[in-house]
C-alpha cells in the first residue's frame, strides 16, 4: 500500500516506534562508551606496568618499590567494592543517569591524569603518590559505572530484547580489550621504542580525553530511567538502600547466591581465559610477549561479537542456561587445554620435565604460601628462595621433607644446587644472593637439556589461537548474560546497588587476584598446573549454586519486582 493510504493511527504508531529505536541507540552509544573507558584504562594501565614502574618508582630501594607497585595494582581491587557501595547507593537513591554521569567524568579525567603526571625523577615520591591516588580514584569510578550503565539499559529494553541491548554493553567492554592493544601497537610502531618507552606511553593515556568529551556530551542529553522515574512517581525509591539489601535477609540471600552463583563463577572463568592464560604462556611457558600480544589482539577481536549473540540467545532459551554451558564447559575443559599449552608453546621444555624431574628437599617449616597482596611478606628463607626461583623460571618440582634447619636445595638428574638463606642478609647482599642462585640453577638445567628459551619455529601459533580462542567462547557464554540475570533477581528500589557489589566482589576479588593467588600456589606446590585448583574450585562451587538455587529470570518484568 502506498504511504499516503496508511491510516493517520498506523504513521503515529511508526514514528513512535521509530522515535523509540534512536532513544535505544543514543543510550547503548551512551551507556557503552562508559564500558569502553573501563576497560580501554584497566588493560592499558596493566599492558604498561612494566614502562610506568621505571618512569615512577626509579631512585626506590627494592623493597619499597615492591610495596609501591603492589600497592598500585591492589588498590583499584580492594576500592571497587567500596565504588560499587557508594554510587549503587546514589543510582537508587538519586537515579541511574547522575550516578554514572559522575563516574564516568571520575574514570575519564583520572585516566588523563596518568598521562600527565611528572615521574620519579620530576618530583620524587610524590610521583608514585599521586599515581595511587588516581588509580584509587579509576577504582571507585570502575565500581559504580557498570553497574549503572547496565541498570539504566535493562529497564529502557523491552523486555523481550533485554539481553540483545546489554549484550553490547558486554562487546564493548571485549572492543575495549582489542582497542587498548590495538593503539599501544600503533604509537610504539610509529614512533619507535625509544621514543614510546620516554614519553610516548603518555599518548594512549591522553587519548582517553576525547573519549571523555564525547561520552559526557551523550550523556547529558539522555533521559532518567522510566522504570526509575515511575518509582519516584510512586513514592517507593529506597530510602536507604544498602539496608535493604544487606539488612533484609530476603535481599542478602540473593545477593550471596548472586555472588557465588553468578558473579564469582564469571570472575574466574574471565580472568582465566583472559589474564592468567597470559601470565601462564608468557612467565611459564616463555612464550614471547610480542607474539602473545599478537595472539591476544585476535582472539579478542574475534570474541566481540558472540557477547551481543549469546545476549540474544538468551532471550530466546533463557539467561540460565547460556551461563550454566559456559561454566561446565569451562570446567571440563580448564585442565586439559592449560596442559595442551605447554606442547603448543614449549615442547623441549615438557620433554625435559619427564627425563629429568626436578625436586626441592627443605624444611617444610621454612616454606610459605607466597601470597602477599599488601606487601608485607619477607620470602628470604632458602626453601622460599628455591621455589619462587623455579616458579619464575616457569619449571615444575615435587618436594621432600629434609632435616629441620636444613638449607633447601635443588635436584635433577645428575644435578644438586643448594640454595641460599637470606634471613640475616641486608637488601643489597639478599638481590646479589638470589642472582648467584639463580645464575647456578639455570646452568645446571643447561646441562640437563632444560631450554633457556623457547624455541620460536617449535611454537603452533594457529593451534594456540584456536584453543585460547575457544577457552574465551566459553567465558563469553558466562560474562555476557550475567549482569541480565543478576539484576533481574533484584527490585528496582536497589537494582543499581544489587547488581554492582556482588559483581565487584566476584570480578574484582576472586577474578582480579587469581593470578597472584594462582601463582602463589604454583611456587608452594610446585607443579605449574596446580594454581588452576583455585579457578576450578570456584568454577565447581558456582555451577552448583545456579544449577540448584537460582531460578530462571528471563521474561521478569522489571516494573514488578
Amino acid at each position: 500500500m502506498h504511504k499516503n493510504n496508511i491510516p493517520p493511527q498506523d504513521h503515529i504508531k511508526m514514528r513512535s516506534t521509530q522515535e523509540e529505536d534512536r532513544k535505544l541507540r543514543r543510550i547503548i552509544l551512551a551507556t557503552s562508551m562508559g564500558t569502553v573507558f573501563e576497560a580501554y584504562d584497566f588493560i592499558l594501565f596493566g599492558s604498561m606496568a612494566p614502562i610506568i614502574s621505571a618512569h615512577f618508582f626509579s631512585g626506590l630501594n627494592e623493597t619499597a618499590a615492591f610495596i609501591f607497585s603492589l600497592l598500585v595494582f591492589a588498590v583499584g581491587y580492594f576500592i571497587r567494592p567500596v565504588g560499587a557501595l557508594v554510587f549503587g547507593s546514589m543510582g537508587d537513591r538519586s537515579g541511574r543517569k547522575k550516578a554514572f554521569l559522575i563516574t564516568i567524568i571520575l574514570m575519564g579525567s583520572a585516566t588523563v591524569g596518568i598521562g600527565l603526571l611528572p615521574t620519579y625523577k620530576s618530583v620524587g615520591i610524590l610521583a608514585p603518590i599521586l599515581l595511587i591516588i588516581l588509580r584509587l580514584i579509576q577504582g571507585l569510578a570502575f565500581g559504580g559505572e557498570y553497574g549503572g550503565a547496565v541498570v539504566y539499559t535493562a529497564e529502557h529494553a523491552p523486555v523481550a530484547k533485554r539481553g540483545y541491548y546489554v549484550g553490547w554493553i558486554q562487546a564493548a567492554a571485549a572492543f575495549a580489550l582489542f582497542m587498548s592493544f590495538l593503539i599501544i601497537y600503533v604509537t610504539r610502531t610509529a614512533l619507535g621504542e625509544q621514543n614510546f618507552l620516554d614519553w610516548g606511553w603518555r599518548i594512549p593515556f591522553l587519548l582517553s580525553f576525547f573519549l571523555l568529551i564525547i561520552s559526557v556530551w551523550i550523556r547529558l542529553n539522555l533521559d532518567e530511567s522510566p522504570v526509575f522515574k515511575q518509582m519516584l512517581a510512586e513514592g517507593k525509591a529506597a530510602k536507604q538502600p544498602l539496608k535493604e539489601a544487606f539488612g533484609e535477609w530476603k535481599h542478602l540471600r540473593l545477593l550471596l547466591l548472586a555472588l557465588f552463583g553468578l558473579t564469582a563463577l564469571q570472575g574466574v572463568i574471565f580472568y582465566t581465559a583472559h589474564f592468567y592464560s597470559q601470565f601462564f604462556l608468557t612467565q611459564i611457558l616463555k612464550l614471547p610477549s610480542a607474539t602473545m600480544t599478537f595472539i591476544m589482539m585476535v582472539v579478542t577481536f574475534l570474541s566481540v561479537p558472540l557477547y551481543v549473540l549469546f545476549n540474544v540467545l538468551t532471550d530466546r532459551i533463557g539467561r540460565k542456561p547460556v551461563i550454566l554451558a559456559g561454566g561446565i564447559l569451562s570446567v571440563l575443559t580448564m585442565w586439559t587445554m592449560f596442559h595442551s599449552f605447554a606442547a603448543l608453546v614449549n615442547p623441549a621444555l615438557a620433554q625435559a620435565q619427564e627425563r629429568a624431574p626436578v625436586v626441592v628437599t627443605a624444611d617444610a617449616t621454612q616454606c610459605s604460601l607466597q601470597f602477599d597482596p599488601v606487601g608485607q611478606g619477607a620470602f628470604v628463607s632458602s626453601c622460599d628462595i628455591a621455589k619462587s626461583t623455579l616458579a619464575g623460571l616457569g619449571v615444575s618440582y615435587s618436594n621432600t621433607e629434609a632435616q629441620s634447619g636444613a638449607l633447601a636445595q635443588v635436584s635433577f638428574g645428575a644435578q644438586v644446587v643448594a640454595s641460599v638463606e637470606g634471613a640475616s642478609l641486608s637488601g643489597v647482599e639478599l638481590a646479589a644472593a638470589r642472582s648467584d642462585f639463580r645464575a647456578r640453577l639455570n646452568a645446571a638445567l643447561a646441562l640437563e637439556g632444560y631450554p633457556a628459551a623457547v624455541d620460536i619455529a617449535a611454537i603452533n601459533v594457529p593451534l594456540l589461537i584456536a584453543l585460547l580462542f575457544l577457552m574465551i567462547v566459553f567465558s563469553t557464554m558466562v560474562y555476557a548474560p550475567m549482569p541480565i540475570m543478576v539484576l533481574e533477581m533484584f527490585p528496582t528500589r536497589i537494582r543499581s546497588t544489587a547488581l554492582s557489589v556482588p559483581y565487584h566482589i566476584g570480578s574484582g576479588w576472586f577474578g582480579g587476584f587469581l593470578p597472584a593467588i594462582a601463582f602463589a600456589m604454583v611456587a608452594a606446590n610446585g607443579n605449574m598446573h596446580f594454581g588452576l585448583w583455585y579457578p576450578l574450585v570456584i568454577a565447581i562451587v558456582g555451577v552448583i549454586v545456579l544449577t540448584f538455587f537460582i531460578p530462571e529470570t528471563k521474561g521478569q518484568d522489571l516494573q514488578s519486582l
